[in-house]
């Protein structure tokens, strides 16, 4: 059993980029704690509420069943939180002396999206010294990504995956591919290949602790 902290610069990022992952991490029964640093408010798709994705996100972790102890969701503003560096390095201080984690899940250094490159830079900033911190995928902000980690999922796993995204309507509205059932397939699929398997997800090592 390991404290694994999950890190999302917005609400639906670490579902796509790990959602496989989560699900096994749950089922193998580790304590999770998952962090959310934005809800995006500023880009809803017109004619929905702007608390959508925190209700989309809230869907995610019932379905889930965390308890409210095992997830946390700041409001920073979408795209800026290059202005709220010095605030969410304190909070990963805070969570590294309370949680303790084993292992970091977050996003890539290789990530564009600027959110992305900031919660990244910290999250190595904080535990670069404490814990194994790992980086997911996601292929549409990315120009390279070291895929040095593969985790095997079955075919439930990557279901379950589908199935935890698909709470997301405000983003598939969007008609954004990546939200698909045959791209999380695809690329578990990819992923799966690369190791003999039939699925996987990939994912950068920043630093591994035995």
């Amino acid at each position: 059993m390991k404290r694994v902290l999950i890190l999302s610069p917005h609400t639906d990022d670490a579902e796509l980029g790990a959602g496989g992952y989560i699900s096994k991490l749950i089922e193998q029964g580790n304590d999770l704690l998952w962090v959310v640093f934005s809800t995006a408010r500023e880009s809803v798709p017109e004619g929905m509420t702007n608390d959508v994705l925190l209700k989309e996100f809230h869907a995610v972790v019932a379905h889930l069943k965390l308890k409210e102890d095992q997830y946390q969701v700041f409001e920073h503003k979408v795209r800026h939180l290059h202005s709220k560096r010095q605030d969410i390095l304190e909070a990963l201080v805070r969570i590294k002396r309370e949680f303790e984690p084993e292992m970091v899940l977050g996003p890539s250094i290789n990530d564009y999206h600027q959110d992305h490159q900031i919660v990244a830079n910290e999250m190595i900033r904080a535990f670069k010294t404490s814990a194994s911190i790992v980086s997911y995928e996601l292929p549409w902000n990315h120009l390279k990504f070291e895929n040095q980690l593969f985790v095997e999922l079955q075919p439930e796993h990557v279901e379950h995956k589908i199935e935890l995204l698909s709470y997301y309507k405000s983003q598939i509205a969007k008609k954004r591919l990546y939200f698909t059932a045959d791209f999380i397939r695809g690329l578990a699929r990819t992923r799966g290949i690369q190791i003999g398997k039939e699925y996987a997800e990939a994912f950068e090592v920043i630093r591994m602790i035995d």
